[in-house]
């Protein structure tokens, strides 16, 4: 793979998640390091090649894929306080996944402990990147802005739609919070930013924008989609298979477990504005109100 020089001081190694390399006094700082087994050895040549010594790691959130490989390199690392429990324990990576201990094997990736050396703010100022809220994905999903290079790191608070297309629901677990991190990502993208998802590619301008808005569509119909569903008392369970069947997205069991998170998540909202309301009918059921 190579490595694809983003500015004067910042590189993009392409992975899932990709890894962004900023240059800082002399030195690299990486931002979501990533998984696999050799991703780190890779990681270390690029930076020989680059002649940089690496200086700090930085993740965009705590989730296994992101930080799987930060305990092989030589070098702190920093999270968001929201962040921190989530990053360094693997049973508490599984809660926010999947609701509790997960079948062994179940989830597409997995890390053991994570050693966390620092924790940072939203607004906090480092290593020449400015960390943004754009929590929706994860309780502490932040965003590093690189004013000099014109671009912002995003993380997973978007995604592309072959991934949507692939699932169905982006993954989420607060409705609204997500909501508001793309409009917020939007602001950016038509202040000319290039916005760099995690999983997928770099992406500026009128195409930034078209990605967001897909995003931001896909939630909306989804909304819909479930309120039309629940005019009958249903599961989260049902409520996933139906909505899944509608974008015909291919049913796994990893992939339902992936879409339970973001539909109960919008079961809430939707409770919470009171558009639906709960009942016990051979399980905990969700239907639309009567009016």
């Amino acid at each position: 793979m190579a490595l694809r020089k983003l500015g004067d001081s910042a590189y993009l190694y392409p992975g899932s998640p990709s890894t962004l390399i900023r240059v800082v006094d002399e030195g690299a700082v990486l931002v979501d390091p990533g998984h696999g087994s050799g991703r780190h050895k890779d990681i270390r040549r690029e930076l020989r090649k680059l002649g940089l010594p690496l200086k700090a790691q930085l993740v965009t959130h705590g989730h296994a894929d992101h930080v799987a490989v930060s305990s092989k390199l030589d070098a702190p690392l920093f999270v968001h306080r929201f962040e921190f429990s989530i990053a360094e324990s693997p049973l508490n990576r599984e809660i926010l996944t999947f609701g509790s201990r997960v079948p062994r094997g179940f989830l597409a990736y997995s890390a053991g402990e994570v050693k966390v050396h620092a924790v940072f703010e939203w607004g906090d100022e480092f290593f020449g990147l400015k960390a943004l809220k754009l929590n929706g994905h994860s309780p502490g999903m932040t965003g590093f802005l690189d004013e000099e290079n014109g671009l912002l790191y995003a993380g997973d608070s978007f995604f592309g739609e072959r991934l949507i297309g692939a699932v169905g629901v982006p993954y989420l677990v607060d409705w609204a919070l997500f909501r508001e991190s793309l409009t917020t990502l939007r602001g950016l993208a038509e202040k000319g930013y290039m916005l760099i998802p995690s999983h997928g590619r770099p992406v500026k301008g009128d195409e930034a924008v078209e990605t967001l808005e897909f995003n931001l569509n896909r939630l909306e119909e989804v909304e819909k989609l479930a309120i039309e569903f629940l005019r009958k008392p249903m599961t989260v369970e049902e409520l996933a298979l139906g909505i899944m069947g509608n974008y015909r997205v291919e049913i796994t069991p990893q992939k339902l477990a992936l879409d339970l998170v973001p539909l109960r998540a919008l079961v809430a909202e939707l409770y919470n504005r009171g558009l639906i309301e709960a009942v016990v009918d051979n399980g905990l059921r969700w239907v639309v109100k009567k009016e």
